[in-house]
């Protein structure tokens, strides 16, 4: 899941209809399986997600952030953050976000990710997210894509943004060292790390040793 395919999966949307809204913008947050429901009747507000779990953070130097808190989850049974900031194109996750809530209005103590569908609203299952994304590759001429590719292909990104690993780690709320094994790009990965004098090896010491006098 590149950032072009995204945009791809986006353009083979209809950004009208409350159920594509609602599938975009949990695909744009890269964690579908801790963000959707099981079935239609499986929302427990104890466990899923809820609009009331969403706030945006600022850090010191005033950068936003939108933070998602998971009541529970596979990994954290206690309850863990999810997060994501502003991005610059039509695979932003602030806009495909605040398009949902404008178009499906999820009530505040339901599921975060539901859409309009009558009169009332319909809980998005992995089953009818999966689904969906399933017959817009296929209309696009792509081929079929496991679900659990989203999370990984976004820590690749931010790999090849030489961002270290331990924050990569961090980021995508790993509790080991499996997710390398599926990582590729592997040279592209590494070649700033690689390098007779790397850059960022450079960068760091500026910033951190004193001038010489």
């Amino acid at each position: 899941y590149t950032i072009d395919l995204l945009i791809s999966i986006r353009n083979h949307l209809d950004l009208t209809s409350p159920l594509h809204v609602a599938v975009f913008a949990c695909l744009t947050t890269a964690r579908m399986g801790e963000l959707t429901t099981k079935t239609l009747l499986s929302f427990d507000p104890l466990s899923h997600i809820k609009p009331s779990d969403v706030h945006v953070e600022h850090d010191r130097q005033g950068n936003a952030v939108t933070n998602f808190h998971l009541p529970k989850s596979k990994s954290a049974p206690n309850g863990e953050d999810i997060n994501w900031a502003r991005q610059v194109g039509p695979s932003d996750p602030h806009a495909a976000f605040e398009n949902h809530l404008e178009i499906n209005s999820p009530p505040c103590n339901g599921p975060l990710f539901t859409y309009h569908n009558g009169k009332g609203h319909k809980a998005l299952t992995k089953g009818k997210f999966l689904s969906v994304l399933a017959s817009t590759l296929k209309v696009s001429g792509r081929p079929p894509m496991q679900g659990h590719g989203i999370c990984i292909s976004l820590t690749l990104k931010y790999l090849l943004r030489n961002i270290p690993f331990n924050i990569i780690k961090v980021k995508g709320r790993w509790a080991s060292d499996t997710f390398l094994v599926y990582l590729c790009r592997h040279a592209q990965i590494l070649a700033p790390y690689m390098q007779a004098q790397p850059s960022l090896h450079e960068s760091f010491l500026r910033l951190t040793l004193p001038p010489v006098r």
